[in-house]
């Protein structure tokens, strides 16, 4: 997730997300790499913004990390939402300003303003 970078914002993460569009790409699961990042996510920024999404498969809390060893159906899941679900249209949020900054084509815009900077 991203974080907002705007002159004096204190409190710029995670970002909000508004979908016009997701798009679903496929991508061949790698469990070594999904046990590796699955520690480093904010569980619950991330599976709020899978929501917003659309996809509501993955658990409002985080598991156990001994889940990736056990369950592949959670791995599946867990894959999908990192890395298949892609925001094609949209906006991300800043929290505290409300600013947004638009996504086109998957590509985000997070050029600051001058009076931003």
């Amino acid at each position: 997730m991203l974080s907002s970078n705007i002159k004096g914002v204190t409190n710029g993460f995670p970002l909000g997300i508004e979908v016009e569009k997701v798009v679903e790409k496929q991508v061949e699961i790698n469990h070594d790499f999904l046990r590796n990042v699955f520690p480093k996510i904010d569980w619950k920024a991330f599976s709020d913004a899978a929501r917003v999404m659309g996809y509501a498969e993955l658990p409002e809390e985080a598991p156990e990390p001994s889940v990736l060893e056990s369950d592949l159906e959670f791995l599946r899941k867990f894959h999908h939402a990192l890395l298949e679900l892609h925001l094609e249209e949209g906006a991300l949020v800043c929290p505290e300003t409300g600013r947004k900054f638009p996504v086109n084509k998957g590509i985000p815009n997070m050029l600051l303003h001058e009076d931003e900077v």
